[in-house]
């Protein structure tokens, strides 16, 4: 992380869940963490975090008109309005930033196998749920993620999620017999294993580095569009 983190504001989603053990680790990396309950809190954050929970209860608060933060959620993953280009992304510039553990990976999807249920589904991913059995059967797995560097995360499973299938834009980060676990897509990120019920910060080191990445983009958008066009001659 460079000296600008310390500016850096990142929002939980905290309706259900453990948000609380995120904000904890956020802090620990140096950045103000904030509980998201409302629409209107998403205009004063840079990057969001959806917890791990329950899926199917969250589901339920996405129907139409109960929950009003769903849908300006997503407004800010797939903005309409474009702001500049840029090299690093995909997506539009002002494409804010969203990592999704275990059952936010399950929400980003735009596909649950076997499912129906409420989701954002703006990631191009395909999800298994509860791909290990009941939560009796949870377990810690030494990780290989290249992108956190050479030495293996401590990934804690708990009636996680795999992703089973994935689009062509979307990065595999980290994946296992059963399937993959971590995942990127431009300004999302994914992982099916709890990182904040551990001590190793460098998954959430991770996503603020893509939050850095997003605010550079944005900053770079908006100076061009305000160097003036040469004088026609």
């Amino acid at each position: 992380m460079n000296q600008d983190s310390t500016n850096i504001v990142i929002g939980v989603l905290a309706l259900q869940g453990d948000f609380a053990e995120h904000i904890k680790m956020l802090e620990q990396c140096g950045v103000s963490a904030k509980a998201v309950r409302y629409a209107e809190e998403l205009d004063h954050i840079d990057g969001l975090i959806i917890p791990g929970g329950e899926s199917t209860a969250v589901a339920k608060l996405t129907d139409e008109g109960s929950a009003p933060i769903f849908s300006a959620i997503k407004a800010k993953i797939a903005p309409s309005e474009k702001v500049g280009a840029s090299s690093a992304f995909s997506t539009p510039v002002n494409a804010m930033p969203v990592y999704g553990t275990c059952m936010g990976s399950i929400f980003l999807a735009k596909e649950i196998e076997g499912s129906s249920q409420g989701r954002l589904a703006v990631m191009d991913i395909k999800v298994k749920r509860n791909a290990f059995g009941p939560q009796r059967r949870s377990f810690e797995s030494d990780l290989k993620i290249d992108a956190l560097g050479s030495e293996a995360f401590p990934a804690v499973f708990i009636r996680a999620p795999v992703i089973v299938e994935c689009g062509p834009k979307v990065q595999v980060l980290s994946a296992i017999d059963e399937g993959i676990v971590m995942a990127r897509q431009d300004t999302l990120l994914v992982t099916a294993f709890h990182p904040e019920i551990t001590n190793d910060l460098r998954v959430h080191q991770y996503f603020l580095g893509m939050v850095q990445e997003y605010r550079q983009a944005q900053s770079t958008a908006v100076r061009d569009s305000q160097v003036p066009e040469p004088a026609q001659v």
